[in-house]
């Protein structure tokens, strides 16, 4: 029987397979976070009456053990249950009696599966932020080993001017930076206490809203109940755009790759077990890693159109499409997630080619360099550059051996100090100790 249902009576089978789709695949992944919040939830219904100091103690002493049971890869969402929140009432009843019944007072299942996902994805976001950092710090390390190693840059893919690796690696270190804002903005969002908005219109019980965010470690909460339900689903696309942002930066440094690894170009390589080859070439190594997470990071950056496709034209209140958000968002982050950490690992393992610029056919992209040292002899631009571009056409032009870039952010100047300050403020707004700090008493408290 569903804890809605108000009788005997079954539902259809063919309608409940539908409606309860794959709720109980994703409700796993917020088995740990529905316990959290029921031990917050339960600790305030003591505090205003609704639960003896006594039932209080048999709950939450049940709640510690099923908690313990996730964690130790001991707990599953049973066919018969419904969700995640379903699962754990039918527990605690089966093991503590009517007590157990006692837990949903003052909530409703919009309402639990609203603070579970805020809980979830403040978790997963804080575990992407150590990986985008982890990647951005390989960045900065190969940025700096390699800032004296010139390579070709581009635009419209034709030769352009000369640039580094240095530059190269420095430029995503920097994109990842204004990742970080994004997600840093997506995280103020996430972290926000819907709790206490029942479904969606409040409670005529006392409920300790403030108190429940302070358990919680929310930095605050989302005060109209109303609005609470309509964070539902715009949460989520909020973090999907932040999560796109990430994945465009990991796409294109995955396109340059896969470029550069071309013969054609021959500007960096990986060793043949970080490679594939073919069934029938014998040379070929193929960079099937950065083809894949171009890919699937490809695929990533749709998910805040998909997301708003979902909820474009619902009504405020709750609706049914919001349990689609899980199936449309989790894959995704553990997607991301893998994308961020095969990244890293690559780079830690690239080979790059030296003297490229040494090859004659790359001789033109000198060209804006002459032009420049024309005009600091006295020549005006415009005349330097017809000069310069007249000694290419006769083949006259002898390339400049020596580059002097000073200005900041240039071969000569990266700042990347600057640079990786600007993350480390951006990882510290994140407070990621604050919310360990209270789920970890608000455990402790518990026992």
């Amino acid at each position: 029987m569903k804890i809605w249902q108000k009788d005997a009576s079954k539902s259809s089978e063919l309608v409940e397979a539908f409606t309860v789709g794959r709720d109980q695949e994703f409700d796993t992944q917020l088995s740990r976070w529905d316990v959290l919040g029921s031990l917050a939830h339960t600790q305030m219904l003591e505090s205003i009456g609704l639960l003896s100091a006594e039932e209080y103690m048999q709950i939450k002493r049940e709640l510690i053990a099923i908690y313990h049971e996730i964690e130790e890869g001991n707990f599953k969402i049973d066919d018969g249950a419904e969700d995640i929140h379903s699962q754990i009432e039918a527990m605690l009843t089966e093991r503590i009696g009517e007590n157990g019944k006692k837990i949903h007072s003052g909530r409703s299942r919009n309402d639990q599966v609203l603070v579970d996902i805020k809980l979830f994805l403040r978790n997963e976001a804080l575990e992407m932020v150590s990986l985008v950092e982890k990647l951005f710090n390989q960045f900065q390390l190969l940025s700096e080993t390699h800032k004296e190693k010139l390579m070709p840059g581009y635009t419209h893919l034709q030769l352009a001017m000369p640039s580094s690796f240095g530059l190269w690696f420095g430029a995503y270190a920097e994109s990842l930076v204004d990742d970080m804002e994004i997600l840093l903005a997506a995280f103020h969002v996430i972290n926000k206490n819907p709790l206490g908005s029942g479904a969606g219109f409040g409670s005529s019980f006392p409920l300790n809203r403030t108190m429940t965010t302070e358990l919680l470690g929310f930095s605050g909460m989302n005060y109209n109940v109303v609005y609470a339900q309509m964070t539902r689903g715009k949460t989520e696309k909020i973090l999907a755009m932040a999560l796109s942002s990430i994945a465009a930066t990991l796409a294109k440094f995955s396109m340059d790759v896969c470029l550069y690894m071309n013969q054609h170009f021959g500007f960096i390589r990986f060793a043949d077990e970080l490679t594939t080859g073919s069934s029938i070439m014998p040379h070929k190594k193929n960079p099937d890693v950065f083809e894949l997470i171009r890919g699937k990071c490809n695929r990533i950056q749709a998910l805040p159109n998909e997301l708003a496709m979902l909820s474009i034209n619902l009504p405020s209140g709750y609706h049914r499409e919001m349990q689609l958000t899980k199936e449309i968002l989790f894959p995704a982050i553990t997607e991301l997630k893998q994308c961020l950490e095969i990244c890293t690992f690559m780079l830690e393992h690239v080979e790059i080619t030296p003297d490229i610029l040494k090859d004659e056919k790359f001789a033109p992209i000198f060209s804006v360099e002459a032009v420049n040292s024309e005009t600091l002899a006295g020549l005006p631009f415009r005349e330097a550059y017809r000069k310069v571009g007249k000694q290419i056409a006769d083949g006259t032009f002898i390339a400049p051996t020596e580059l002097h870039h000073t200005h900041e952010g240039s071969m000569g100047n990266l700042c990347n100090d600057k640079i990786a300050k600007s993350m480390q403020q951006l990882v510290g707004e994140f407070a990621a100790e604050k919310f360990e700090k209270a789920i970890q008493s608000l455990i402790e408290n518990s026992l």
